[in-house]
């Protein structure tokens, strides 16, 4: 006998906005399985509006309210009753961030969390992804947005920081980016990855995963420090059009790109990983992850 759990979690990033749907399911004495069977992305870019003006502009918020409008009916459509909702960067820093939540609600029924740098850290670990690796390794995850990169370091099992920096995408296309940034940056990896042993990255996030795509690794292989610095010049060069046009990507795809490749390559040097592992997980697959522990609780209480 086994049990088949659907679960819903919706990600409102500062380039992008995504729904996952999962079905767990749960069979006697061994792990859940979890099986993506719905991932719904909308390029609303919310960053392009706070990053430049401080708050979300009417029009964002139409499309944003639209969007989970949407993604409500999938919702119902899917018979999901459990669901998890949070907004990151671009909503932490919108000065109308509360206004626009509570019409979202008032409009939807779906409550969204602004959560924390640090809890974004948090939930992207949540995928355990290094828990299937070599266990005596020291594993740092790097998650690249539009609004922030969230950076978690462990070694031989242990957890020793989580940490997130103002460093994204958008604020990267929008030199929102200082110098200073950057050097914090270094400054702390290299201080707190100093004496650890032979560090390979986790990398997540819709542009390392475009990366790896184009590389034609096979599944599980990792890329090379070197080819990620050879797809950052290639594209460089390039402009928005060609890049489209020759490697088939979309707009809101191809402009960021770029900048992702550079928030990666600085910290994979900074902490001297030669290798990123890329699992295709996110965010919303934490929510998910989350939410069915939640759940899990939830029955606990009620039995």
């Amino acid at each position: 006998m086994f049990i088949d759990l659907k679960l819903a979690a919706i990600d409102i990033g500062s380039n992008a906005a995504r729904l996952l749907v999962t079905d767990v399911v749960e069979y006697p004495n061994s792990k859940p399985e979890f099986i993506k069977t719905v991932l719904v992305r909308v390029p609303l870019r919310l960053g392009f509006d706070v990053f430049e003006k401080g708050e979300i502009s009417a029009k964002k918020i139409e499309q944003l309210c639209k969007t989970i409008k949407a993604y409500r009916l999938l919702l119902d459509v899917y018979g999901i009753k459990h669901v998890k909702a949070c907004a990151t960067s671009a909503m932490r820093d919108a000065t109308n961030a509360t206004q626009v939540l509570q019409r979202v609600k008032a409009e939807t029924g779906i409550s969204i969390k602004v959560i924390s740098g640090e809890e974004e850290a948090t939930l992207i670990y949540e995928n355990h992804v290094a828990d299937y690796m070599d266990s005596g390794e020291s594993y740092l995850y790097i998650d690249v947005g539009g609004g922030s990169t969230e950076l978690t370091f462990f070694s031989d099992g242990a957890l020793v920081f989580k940490k997130s920096f103002n460093i994204g995408t958008i604020r990267l296309l929008k030199d929102q980016v200082k110098q200073q940034d950057w050097e914090e940056m270094k400054d702390f990896l290299r201080q707190k990855t100093r004496g650890h042993h032979h560090v390979t990255a986790i990398g997540s996030g819709g542009n390392i995963n475009k990366v790896f795509n184009l590389s034609k690794r096979k599944e599980g292989k990792p890329l090379h420090l070197d080819l990620l610095k050879e797809y950052h010049k290639e594209f460089g060069e390039l402009t928005l059009a060609e890049r489209m046009q020759r490697y088939r990507l979309r707009e809101d795809r191809a402009d960021v790109i770029v900048p992702a490749l550079q928030v990666y390559i600085n910290a994979m040097r900074w902490s001297d990983a030669e290798e990123i592992y890329v699992p295709k997980i996110g965010l919303a697959d934490g929510l998910i992850h989350t939410l069915y522990d939640e759940v899990g609780e939830r029955k606990n209480v009620i039995s």
